[in-house]
């Protein structure tokens, strides 16, 4: 459909999904296997899983590509794809980064102190 709505996204290097509902939910679906390998009680995992729910759920329920870049409020849908496939490469490196883990040792006690 949106293939028929517009010829080009207008931006440099981002060409026209011409099946955006589709590519999202398999993104959307990625993005959510993926998190299921990151522990339950994970910031990253908790927070995610529930944007990208909200936002799959979006895809699911409205059929219509304009209104669906409205409600997901993030550019043209073009732009929502490339945010997705970001969203699930940072989800594979954040498995392998594993960030819940503790410190392998304690952070200088001014770390966080500034101005030095």
């Amino acid at each position: 459909m949106a293939g028929l709505l517009k010829k080009t996204t207008g931006l440099v290097g981002l060409a026209v999904c011409e099946t955006p509902h589709e590519r999202l939910k398999i993104l959307y679906t990625r993005i959510l296997d993926v998190l299921g390998h990151i522990p339950k009680n994970a910031a990253y995992r908790k927070y995610t899983e529930q944007i990208t729910n909200e936002k799959l759920s979006m895809v699911k329920a409205e059929p219509d590509v304009k209104k669906l870049e409205e409600r997901l409020q993030g550019g043209q849908i073009e732009e929502v794809i490339l945010q997705a496939e970001n969203e699930l490469s940072l989800a594979r490196k954040m498995i392998q980064w594993k960030p819940w883990e503790p410190l392998v040792e304690e952070p200088p006690a001014s770390q966080w102190k500034w101005p030095i």
